[in-house]
């Protein structure tokens, strides 16, 4: 049975076609990156947004201080909110050094987390990945934690694997690479 398109809307293989400038080497390693996390995620597996909520608790924690620093400055002119005004800059400081040292050390360019439930087991997706400035190889690291551990795998490439000479993503072949990692990863033996 097929699905029938109302006139102004795009069919699925329509908003699947991403475009971007080739020699742009962020929009590529993004544009890379979200082509993976597509394929993760049909793997039957649901999206965990810890990671990035973590982030968001941090940041808020910092507007707060902020706002707490503006509304006590407005209710007590300066020379009377000064203490107050000192305690919420160095907090907000120290929060921005937390929030580096988050996404330096706890995420390392992890851009998305994914479970997936077998049973009565659960496996903890990770994928993150990283691409020098002026070079043209991807680097995607997958990582799952379960009952046997944590297993790593890396795939070293260079991003023209992925893009087409008109600047299109190639799903298709991300999506074949990350199952080669996927399957070698849950094929892995117990006593490795």
């Amino acid at each position: 049975m097929s699905k029938t398109v109302k006139k102004g809307e795009k069919t699925p293989k329509e908003e699947e076609i991403v475009k971007i400038n080739k020699w742009d080497a962020a929009a590529v390693k993004h544009a890379i990156d979200d082509s993976v996390k597509t394929a993760l995620l049909e793997k039957n597996c649901e999206e965990n947004f810890g990671l990035v909520d973590g982030r968001l608790f941090i940041c808020s924690l910092a507007v707060i201080i902020a706002l707490v620093a503006l509304a006590w400055d407005h209710l007590h002119p300066f020379p009377a909110s000064r203490p107050v005004l000192i305690i919420c800059v160095a907090s907000y400081f120290v929060l921005m050094g937390i929030l580096t040292l988050y996404t330096t050390f706890y995420e390392k360019g992890i851009f998305a987390v994914a479970t997936q439930k077998e049973g009565k087991s659960t496996k903890m997706w990770q994928a993150s990945s990283e691409m020098k400035k002026y070079d043209d190889k991807y680097t995607l690291s997958l990582t799952v934690k379960d009952s046997r551990g944590i297993r790593e795998g890396t795939l070293v490439k260079s991003c023209a694997n992925f893009i087409d000479t008109n600047g299109v993503i190639l799903n298709d072949l991300v999506a074949n690479e990350l199952n080669r990692l996927y399957n070698s990863l849950n094929a892995e033996k117990k006593d490795k």
